[in-house]
């Protein structure tokens, strides 16, 4: 089992990472002083819930917690203001109270979901983070969590810290192949952005990574959270540094946006960000590998780097305007100066932007 911990003060927390850690709940509840004598509710998903929910109640039964819990569907469409709604009457009607928390086992859906749930209860109870996915260790890390409106993702929203993330690699031998790829979007993207040796350790291990040998997904996982963790300990709210582990996501949340929250999952709609970033990158004189590089490890991973053909280029940008990154009239970029190192650009022009998507459409043809 590994374990680091994400330094903030008083609202610093551990990540577990291991295998069977599920069968342990209970202990690490207890461990982390999650209440007894307050109602717990488990949010997950109709994917998660079959292979998961049944054994992580009765394990926190036994233990004498008194829990209640609801499935949403799975998908970005979950993350609306009216499951908010609901998920609030199902606290409610469960008699959760100040003292108790929120569980989110299950993806990054899930755990942002549950996690402004917990943020907006009763203005903020505790909350735990269970991931299912490997997309999940990077959003489980770092307390953002947020709804989508029709116009733009997570832009309701709130930094809410968990108690703890335990990451049961076990429950990550159930992804289909098209989860895993995507889910490695953000190990790659951790490594370009910190660790050009990360970087290049998971394009060797690409292999093992996709058939989720225990020994290689563990250490991914472990490298990503600490990236993650390092940033975030660093600037919690975003102020600066934060910002860098948008690289992708500019361009990314405009295509799911685009896409409708369905064509594309999240990792493979970063991955083309990430392509877009890095030919912005050579723009502001970032050396041809930062481009090569990048395409040649997120395709060893099996992620697309390239536009789908019919996508609208000027839905696309319209899309980017509505994105949180977008203010004040220009538009602001993470942008790759060398592998393992990024700059935040505040000055990108739009003309810029355009281009590149265009160019990213192109290789599709």
């Amino acid at each position: 089992m590994r374990e680091l911990k994400v330094e903030l003060g008083e609202r610093s927390y551990p990540i577990y990472i291991g295998e069977g850690l599920l069968q342990e709940a209970a202990a690490y509840f207890k461990k982390h002083q999650i209440s007894l004598k307050s109602p717990l509710l488990i949010i997950t998903d109709e994917h998660v819930a079959p292979n998961y929910l049944g054994s992580l109640e009765n394990n926190l039964r036994e233990a004498g917690f008194t829990v209640a819990s609801t499935v949403v569907p799975a998908g970005e469409s979950s993350k609306s203001l009216s499951m908010l709604e609901s998920l609030v009457t199902k606290a409610l009607e469960a008699g959760l109270d100040r003292k108790s928390t929120i569980v989110a086992l299950g993806g990054g859906v899930v755990g942002d979901l549950a996690g402004f749930v917990a943020a907006s209860y009763m203005r903020g109870v505790k909350f735990v983070q269970i991931p299912t996915t490997i997309l999940a260790h990077d959003s489980s890390v770092g307390g953002k969590v947020a709804v989508n409106h029709p116009l733009a993702k997570n832009i309701i929203g709130a930094f809410h810290q968990p108690e703890m993330v335990l990451y049961d690699l076990n429950t990550l031998q159930s992804l289909p192949p098209r989860d895993v790829s995507a889910g490695l979007s953000e190990v790659v993207k951790h490594g370009l952005i910190w660790d050009a040796e990360f970087t290049a350790w998971c394009e060797e291990n690409a292999d093992r990574l996709l058939a989720l040998e225990p020994d290689a997904l563990g250490y991914a996982l472990y490298k990503g959270c600490s990236v993650k963790a390092a940033v975030v300990s660093k600037d919690e709210r975003e102020n600066d540094l934060r910002a860098i582990l948008n690289l992708g996501h500019t361009i990314g949340h405009a295509l799911e946006a685009v896409a409708g929250y369905g064509e594309l999952l999240h990792g493979e709609a970063i991955s083309i960000g990430m392509i877009g970033s890095a030919r912005l990158g050579l723009r502001y004189g970032a050396p041809e590998e930062v481009y090569t590089t990048t395409k040649r490890v997120l395709s060893k991973v099996g992620l697309p780097v390239k536009l789908p053909e019919h996508f609208d280029v000027d839905a696309i940008m319209d899309a980017m305007m509505h994105d949180k990154k977008f203010s004040e009239s220009t538009m602001v970029f993470v942008v790759p100066t060398e592998i393992g190192k990024v700059e935040i650009k505040k000055d990108v022009q739009s003309a810029w932007v355009r281009e590149i998507v265009e160019q990213l459409k192109l290789e599709a043809q």
